[in-house]
């Protein structure tokens, strides 16, 4: 994960979706969660544009057609209806992460954490905490880690799927960059983007013999 900037809301964001919804809450004070009015997935497509497709916790380019772009609100809205239909309490993430985060509040928030609490391991593409990490925040890096699965096959094959044509040289970093901005970073900051070194030719094998078996 890498901070991400939070971006304006769309001009019409206040009549689409926060005027509707506290009307509705004024009527229902009771509501939660499911609940609520869904106003907001009115905006999805513009928290896709604006935030450039990039999933919050996976750093991973969404595809609009296929990659099921989902709306996080941060604050659960199950414990914080006030919050359902505010811009900033909305984060853009692809539908399997968003499952995983549920009603947790341990995840660590894109919008706040600092450049290098999250780092990734090579030729593994597992997440691990940063090493100038504050003491106060490692707990916290490590469970967003476990609350995600940022590790798991699924998240590990994504970074793969964008690692794999970089290599092959079928883009080049500023494309990596735009399209997946944690692992075109942590390239950079290892002196890693070198597509020729011996590590990738390691790699590049055992693509190779995964394939085959």
């Amino acid at each position: 994960m890498i901070p991400i900037k939070k971006q304006p809301e769309p001009p019409h964001f206040f009549d689409t979706v926060q005027k509707p919804g506290e009307e509705f809450l004024a009527h229902h004070p009771e509501a939660r969660g499911s609940k609520l009015r869904a106003y907001w997935r009115a905006i999805i497509p513009d928290l896709h544009q604006a935030y450039r497709g990039i999933c919050a916790y996976t750093c991973h380019w969404i595809p609009p057609d296929t990659g099921w772009n989902t709306i996080d609100h941060f604050k659960p809205k199950e414990r914080y209806p006030d919050d359902a239909y505010r811009w900033d309490n909305y984060r853009l993430v692809c539908g399997t992460v968003n499952g995983r985060k549920g009603t947790n509040e341990d995840v660590l928030d894109p919008f706040t954490l600092q450049e290098g609490w999250f780092a990734m391991h090579f030729p593994s593409l597992q997440l691990t905490s940063g090493k100038h990490v504050p003491k106060e925040e490692m707990k916290r890096v490590e469970q967003t880690i476990r609350i995600l699965k940022l590790n798991d096959s699924t998240c590990v094959r994504g970074r793969r799927s964008w690692l794999q044509p970089y290599l092959d040289g079928m883009y080049g970093m500023a494309y990596l960059e735009e399209k997946a901005p944690f692992l075109a970073s942590e390239l950079k900051r290892q002196n890693l983007a070198d597509v020729n070194l011996p590590l990738w030719e390691d790699f590049r094998k055992a693509q190779f013999k995964r394939r085959l078996f």
